[in-house]
């Protein structure tokens, strides 16, 4: 393991630690997927999802040109 140095806004790294520190979890872990994540070669998704995207993708739709007129909330 490395120690590195980031520079992060003070209260956005107070209110990460008491996160971290209320569920009993490793901030630098946290980190570390984080950054596994976003370097990741190949995002996998289900095939489940994909099959339900392409069915919703195929579905009837209405076309609205300007949804503020069409749905006017008073």
């Amino acid at each position: 393991m490395a120690l590195k140095t980031f520079n992060i806004d003070e209260k956005v790294y107070k209110k990460f630690s008491n996160i971290c520190k209320e569920n009993g979890i490793s901030m630098s872990k946290q980190v570390e997927f984080f950054m596994k994540a976003q370097t990741a070669e190949e995002k996998k998704v289900r095939k489940k999802f994909l099959d339900r995207l392409k069915k919703i993708r195929k579905g009837k739709f209405i076309k609205i040109s300007d949804f503020s007129k069409e749905f006017r909330l008073e």
